[in-house]
């Protein structure tokens, strides 16, 4: 049988930032300081949870 779990959306930062209207070194620099929850791929770019972002435009902290 197959699983069919549900899996989050990633976001590339460059559409965090659009979404968040900040600038890409901002994004980098609140994922190294654990501010946002992101994957690092082996390129060493950034995928960010759909989650994270709705966490920073609710304004949580979680």
């Amino acid at each position: 049988m197959v699983s069919m779990e549900r899996r989050e959306r990633m976001l590339r930062s460059g559409e965090v930032t659009e979404i968040l209207g900040v600038d890409r070194h901002t994004v980098v620099k609140w994922i190294k300081e654990g501010k946002i929850k992101a994957i690092k791929l082996p390129s060493g770019r950034y995928r960010i949870p759909e989650s994270e972002v709705k966490k920073i435009l609710e304004g949580r902290s979680d």
